[in-house]
């Protein structure tokens, strides 16, 4: 056997492996995996997003709250911020009014609406309108984008824009105490999967992030506990981040809380704007693998 013969068959050997499918993955392949953690709506990647109705559209929370701060911004032509960037007292009053989103501590009277970053909702709809290049900020002024024009007035585009910024723009450990890391946001699209598959039955949130970790186990490495065991810790991160504070904001999914916020116990089932929006194509089979099957089967 020549260098090239030797070539070809640790080719065939590697090829073999990426294509593969892995059980951590949910039966995925690891080049199928690499699309899911680079190119998460990509052509190649098994998750695709589809084309809502308008009634659909009416029922995403985040969606419209930032077409209602877009709207505000654009009847006034510029919003003039705080000295600090921040929104208005009045339109933080105004948006958080309208109901679109709510926060706990708000809702409960621990904390008294004011300012922007009194509510994390409102801040991050101004994160958002930002980080998806529907305003710009000049001279302690904000107002529409061109792009940001056009955006608003197409609800499939303008949702996509905010369900990938959302992704990979914003920073997810910005909200909360449990570190700078990338737990939850990190295979988010992975997520997706998970509750494509298991997501029609009650499943508690723990469940799906045994699931995550499983996939990405080396994110148990960059975070400590502070609060219960790792695995216990760890999971809450994972659940706050992606269900509380992503998922839900998109109306996705379906919350049942039992017990009080942070002792209280989730349990999640896809909504039915789910399937609607998200579509999850099973593991694709290469010749390959047809080939080795079929040699298993003869033998």
């Amino acid at each position: 056997m020549d260098l090239s013969d030797i070539q070809k068959q640790l080719d065939k050997i590697m090829f073999e492996r990426n294509n593969s499918p892995i059980p951590e993955f949910e039966g995925y392949s690891p080049n199928e995996m690499h699309q899911i953690l680079h190119f998460t709506f990509g052509p190649k990647s098994p998750i695709q997003l589809q084309k809502l109705s308008d009634d659909e559209y009416r029922k995403i929370p985040i969606l419209n709250q930032i077409k209602y701060l877009a709207d505000v911004i654009s009847r006034k032509g510029e919003l003039k911020l705080t000295t600090k960037g921040f929104l208005p007292v009045k339109v933080v009053s105004d948006l958080y009014g309208q109901g679109y989103l709510t926060d706990y501590p708000i809702e409960k009277g621990i904390v008294k609406l004011y300012k922007e970053k009194d509510s994390m909702t409102v801040h991050l709809t101004r994160l958002l309108v930002e980080l998806s290049g529907i305003v710009k900020k000049r001279n302690g002024k904000m107002s529409l984008t061109k792009n940001g024009e056009k955006l608003v007035s197409d609800n499939d585009k303008l949702l996509r824009t905010l369900f990938e910024v959302f992704g990979t723009k914003l920073n997810w450990a910005y909200f909360d105490g449990y570190g700078d890391n990338s737990i939850g946001q990190l295979g988010y699209g992975f997520t997706l999967i998970l509750l494509s598959k298991y997501g029609n039955k009650e499943h508690r949130d723990f469940f799906y992030a045994g699931k995550y970790f499983e996939a990405f186990p080396r994110l148990m490495d960059v975070i400590e506990s502070s609060y219960g065991s790792l695995d216990e810790y760890a999971a809450k991160c994972y659940s706050l981040r992606t269900f509380n504070r992503f998922l839900d904001y998109f109306g996705l999914i379906e919350i049942k809380t039992e017990g009080i916020w942070i002792d209280s116990i989730q349990y999640i089932t896809k909504s039915d704007l789910f399937d609607k929006f998200v579509k999850c194509l099973p593991h694709k089979v290469s010749k390959n693998e047809v080939t080795i099957k079929h040699e298993n089967t003869r033998n």
